[in-house]
């Protein structure tokens, strides 16, 4: 009967927690932040994806610590929020918030390994990080953002599609134990 006692156990110990070398989080956070800022002058078509949003996904399902993804996830949204100039503050850090947190849970749950389930999920929360985002600043300004538009549908597919290479190239950024 002592087998009984945390039937979960087996199965949350199949999954991995990556590490990464020390700063890594914090520059890969820093150049997308920064790439997000500045590509924008170069042509419309930096706009399709969301390069903070995508690292939030990476580090909160690979590190799968829901405390951390929420930090993170808020971090960078706090800063995104300093960085853009159309949002107020604690637009974008409310939906990365959730997105982290959500994220990290998902990664604790299930393993994202591979490309298309990677893709799946930057596709659903790319749009779930939509909704937050709508529904804050709906609620919050009184001002009424889009929910689903054909635009964003089109962000979703071309974020989700860079994700798959990026998340493979940040994969090799962790520490072998």
């Amino acid at each position: 009967m002592a087998y009984m006692l945390n039937p979960g156990a087996q199965s949350d110990s199949n999954i991995e927690v990556h590490k990464y070398y020390g700063g890594t989080v914090v520059i890969v956070a820093f150049l997308a932040l920064v790439l997000q800022a500045f590509l924008h002058k170069y042509g419309r078509w930096s706009e399709l994806i969301d390069l903070p949003l995508l690292v939030t996904i990476y580090f909160g399902v690979s590190r799968r610590n829901p405390v951390t993804g929420l930090l993170l996830g808020g971090g960078i949204g706090i800063l995104q929020d300093a960085l853009s100039h159309d949002n107020p503050i604690g637009l974008y850090g409310i939906a990365k918030t959730i997105v982290g947190y959500l994220a990290s849970t998902v990664g604790a749950r299930i393993d994202t390994q591979h490309p298309v389930s990677r893709f799946a999920l930057v596709f659903l929360f790319f749009h779930f990080h939509q909704a937050v985002f709508a529904v804050t600043e709906r609620v919050l300004l009184d001002h009424p953002e889009p929910f689903f538009t054909l635009h964003l549908l089109l962000d979703s597919v071309v974020s989700a599609a860079f994700a798959v290479p990026l998340f493979a190239f940040l994969d090799r950024l962790r520490r072998t134990s």
